[in-house]
């Protein structure tokens, strides 16, 4: 299992259609990935569960995976949320 800090970098932080892309991008793996702020962790998989967060750009949140291609999904995930264009 991996975890990861990550500053949410995308213009209009997390509205619907970047929390769709997120989704989208989470789903292509295998492994379990959550993302957590404050005292909410959502299964990033989940579109529901993504927009109860309400993430603004700037804020942080803590990203884990964990399976066989944690790796690949969570360089995946860092660089989408790290992207000012999405």
């Amino acid at each position: 299992m991996i975890t990861k800090k990550i500053k949410i970098q995308i213009q209009n932080g997390l509205e619907a259609r970047p929390v769709a892309v997120l989704v989208q991008v989470a789903s292509q793996y295998s492994s379990s990935i959550y993302v957590e702020v404050e005292d909410k962790k959502v299964n990033a998989k989940s579109i529901m569960g993504m927009m109860t967060l309400g993430l603004a750009a700037g804020e942080e949140v803590v990203v884990s995976a964990n399976g066989d291609d944690e790796q690949n999904a969570m360089d995946d995930i860092v660089k989408y949320l790290s992207t000012s264009q999405a």
